[in-house]
């Protein structure tokens, strides 16, 4: 079991998202593509109530404004310059203590805000868990939504510098530490036991999830959830907390997969479970689909109470 700091955190983060990064930027093409509401229709930015900035500074560069769409009945954000926390609060009188950071994906282009965000918080919250939904900066876009829409080319040429694969990623991470802080220092007033948050991310925010918990120095999240999200080996902290994985066997965004990220966690001796369903493709979320995979969140209601999350 190897440490993941210096020289080899990066090398994990170039393993990590090297094959993962074409793909997520389709992350919410194939999802649901049975559903109607499948066009993406312009919204005005809705409100969010009790959101808080992150004071992460704008995302470097940056040039179109944050905006928002309807598609499969559900609120998408993208280029997110500013990040925000929106918490959500479980009845004083069911909450556990623990809590949970949010993490929603979308190939750091866009995100799912109401299906892998608000309605993940709000399930939570309805088992004494504290919910911190994470609206992180993205990687910008055009700002034109037929644009957007359109199928990003597939990369061709060479594969990009080390350099390029991670600079990307670095506000992401920046801003997930800053929820990770911000949590800590109301912790008394949001009833929330600073030594049991843990971070839950879908996608794209599944590896934001396991970049965070890996590479950064102060978020130390209590457990992970990584759903759908790449299942790259990795070296695994020493420090490394129990995790919850899902995914469908039928995903298209990985047809092949050699669940390392589940054998590197087994082989350091840290608690993991792994949910591989036969149906549920991409994106399922809270999505109440004719498929198994509809019940992962029952699933990982039930590890968070059997590692006493739930007490």
């Amino acid at each position: 079991m190897s440490s993941f700091t210096g020289a080899n955190a990066v090398d994990h983060l170039r393993k990590f998202l090297a094959g993962a990064s074409a793909s997520l930027a389709l992350a919410l093409a194939p999802a649901v593509a049975a559903q109607d509401d499948d066009v993406m229709t312009a919204i005005a930015i809705p409100e969010q109530p009790g959101v808080i900035p992150l004071e992460t500074g704008p995302l470097p560069g940056a040039t179109q404004p944050e905006s928002w769409h309807m598609q499969y009945g559900s609120h998408f954000a993208r280029n997110v310059v500013e990040a925000t926390l929106t918490p959500f609060l479980p009845d004083p009188e069911k909450a556990t203590g623990a809590a949970v950071i949010v993490t929603p994906g979308g190939g750091f282009r866009t995100l799912s805000m109401e299906n892998e965000g608000w309605d993940v918080a709000r399930a939570l919250n309805e088992r004494g868990i504290a919910a911190f939904v994470l609206k992180y900066r993205l990687n910008q876009t055009p700002a034109s939504l037929e644009e957007f829409a359109a199928p990003p080319a597939q990369p061709s040429g060479p594969p990009p510098a080390l350099r390029d694969r991670t600079a990307g990623i670095q506000p992401m991470i920046a801003d997930a530490e800053a929820a990770f802080a911000l949590i800590r220092a109301n912790a008394d007033e949001w009833n929330v036991d600073p030594d049991r948050i843990g971070m839950v991310g879908f996608s794209a925010g599944a590896a934001l999830t396991m970049a965070t918990a890996t590479a950064s120095k102060t978020a130390k999240p209590a457990f992970l959830g990584d759903i759908y999200g790449p299942l790259t080996a990795m070296d695994v902290p020493a420090d490394a907390p129990p995790l919850f994985v899902a995914l469908a066997a039928d995903d298209p965004l990985f047809p092949a997969v050699d669940f390392g990220l589940i054998k590197s966690w087994r082989e350091a001796g840290v608690p993991v479970e792994f949910h591989y369903y036969e149906q549920g493709g991409h994106g399922f979320g809270m999505y109440q689909k004719e498929t198994t995979s509809t019940g992962w969140f029952e699933a990982f209601a039930s590890w968070l109470r059997m590692h006493e999350f739930l007490d």
